[in-house]
């Protein structure tokens, strides 16, 4: 009999690999499936709160607060955002904040990356130093210095203009942290190699850094947006004058108005975090993945 022969005689060996037994197996799939379970339940409970916003913008004055809670409107009065802006200065309000939003985020973003660029990447005496005591600024809260701040602002005759917003804001001790430890990710050979091919120190930021930190830079915008979307604090001290006035300050302004009409200030709500919900939808891949990578050299 040739080799060949005994071949189907030999006994089959299995070597044992990396499999784990099958309890072992079940038992893991069971806690995944409990981490997703406990992952939705979390989800659903902060989604919750928008869900019966909208739902409640969509329902008659009446069936807002009715118990039980009906979660469907019936009927669906979709005149609501209609009247909205029949009944208040809606556009206005939007236009301001999309306003200082767009520009503060365009300048925000471009001071913090630009800074973080000479922070990571240029050699200076106390460059350490100076970038600890800004970024430490961050643990300084706003309230304890904004009077001065204002009277500043005041004699600058910035006050009671949408430039007061913009200057407050345009500059941010965050964004130079987020950007810098992004920089650092990125291997110094790039810069040196740019150097030796003649780019200057803004060419290095422009054409190199600026292309390869996408993730950092869409965190960053889509942070600074919310954020100054948001704001309520700022635009309540400086801007008095009713056509200057933000989302928010409109909104508050049209409760006091209009206390009892509750389906109405839920569709101004809506309203006022729709945007912010679409860039985020948006955005979302390239913020994930900014804030994943963000800190991590390699």
């Amino acid at each position: 009999m040739t080799a060949t022969d005994l071949a189907p005689l030999a006994p089959t060996i299995t070597v044992p690999g990396n499999r784990r037994p099958p309890a072992r197996r079940v038992a893991s799939r069971g806690w995944r499936i409990v981490g997703y379970a406990a992952l939705v339940l979390a989800a659903a409970g902060l989604l919750l709160p928008f869900y019966w916003m909208v739902v409640a913008s969509l329902k008659t004055n009446n069936d807002v607060f009715t118990i039980p809670i009906t979660w469907l409107p019936d009927p669906v009065v979709w005149r609501n955002y209609v009247d909205i802006w029949q009944r208040s200065d809606m556009t206005t309000w939007l236009w301001n904040t999309l306003l200082l939003s767009v520009v503060v985020t365009f300048l925000q973003v471009f001071t913090g990356s630009f800074a973080a660029y000479g922070f990571a990447r240029v050699r200076f005496p106390g460059r350490n130093l100076l970038f600890l005591a800004y970024v430490g600024t961050i643990a300084v809260p706003w309230q304890s210095y904004m009077i001065p701040q204002f009277i500043l602002f005041s004699k600058l005759q910035l006050s009671n203009t949408l430039w007061s917003i913009v200057a407050l804001q345009a500059f941010g001790a965050f964004g130079v942290f987020l950007m810098k430890q992004f920089y650092e990710t990125i291997p110094e050979e790039l810069s040196e190699s740019a150097r030796v091919d003649g780019l200057t120190e803004f060419g290095i930021y422009r054409r190199i850094m600026l292309p390869l930190s996408r993730p950092a830079l869409a965190s960053l915008t889509l942070l600074t947006f919310v954020t100054t979307w948001n704001d309520y604090l700022g635009p309540l001290i400086y801007l008095r004058s009713p056509e200057l006035r933000t989302i928010q300050l409109g909104l508050n302004t049209f409760i006091s108005q209009y206390n009892a009409e509750y389906a109405l200030i839920m569709t101004g709500s809506v309203l006022s975090v729709l945007p912010v919900a679409v860039i985020f939808l948006l955005g979302q891949r390239y913020f994930i993945e900014g804030i994943a990578t963000t800190g991590l050299k390699g």
